[in-house]
């Protein structure tokens, strides 16, 4: 691949943009309150200071996560990798609560609110022709050495570096990382913005 990338000038010899989701903050919502004072009593490791958060703090080991749990029956979930890790981490999260006598009802809701995502184009970026082409992107180097860039299909905000290396915020699933990715890299390409490959 990298052999590839260096053989020429030729867009097409780049090697392809990667991507990688760091981190989807979700919120589970049971139909019911809970009782917290018990679930601290009944469960080693959780922290729970309401005078100083109104939430109780229960970190799973396996899958790495933490969850925020409140009176309401509300939940948020951070540190998933996948959308399949999520529901892993919800589910043993209810199992160990359920384990402990602590009453679940009903079915959970789970909502994703934001997948934060890395992702790598590999090539290195003209960051003051890509601000002037991009609507609703903004470059101040003297401020923040990236472009900010609010896209709208899908509905994400990406910060891009002249070195490739972007980050995404604001998706909603998996598959609108990867669209994210690989719409800006055509769009960067096709308006050479592309100066090469960065090996």
């Amino acid at each position: 691949m990298k052999k590839d990338a260096k053989e020429g000038k030729s867009h097409d010899k780049y090697p392809e943009p990667e991507h990688k989701i760091e981190n989807i903050v979700a919120t589970v919502i049971l139909d019911h309150p809970l009782d917290l004072n018990l679930i601290e009593t009944r469960i080693p490791d959780v922290d729970y200071n309401p005078d100083q958060f109104p939430g109780l703090v229960y970190r799973l080991q396996k899958p790495k996560v933490t969850a925020l749990i409140f009176k309401s029956g509300k939940m948020v979930i951070t540190g998933s990798k996948s959308v399949k890790e999520l529901v892993v981490s919800v589910k043993r999260i209810l199992r160990t609560l359920m384990e402990h006598g602590i009453e679940i009802r009903g079915r959970p809701q789970i909502q994703i609110q934001n997948i934060v995502a890395s992702a790598n184009l590999h090539v290195y970026i003209d960051l003051e022709k890509a601000a002037f082409i991009l609507e609703r992107s903004m470059y101040e180097p003297e401020q923040f050495p990236g472009l900010i860039y609010r896209m709208d299909k899908p509905r994400v905000v990406l910060l891009i570096f002249s070195s490739g290396k972007m980050v995404i915020t604001g998706a909603k699933r998996e598959e609108e990382v990867a669209e994210a990715v690989n719409t800006i890299y055509k769009t960067l390409k096709e308006n050479s913005c592309i100066l090469g490959p960065a090996d």
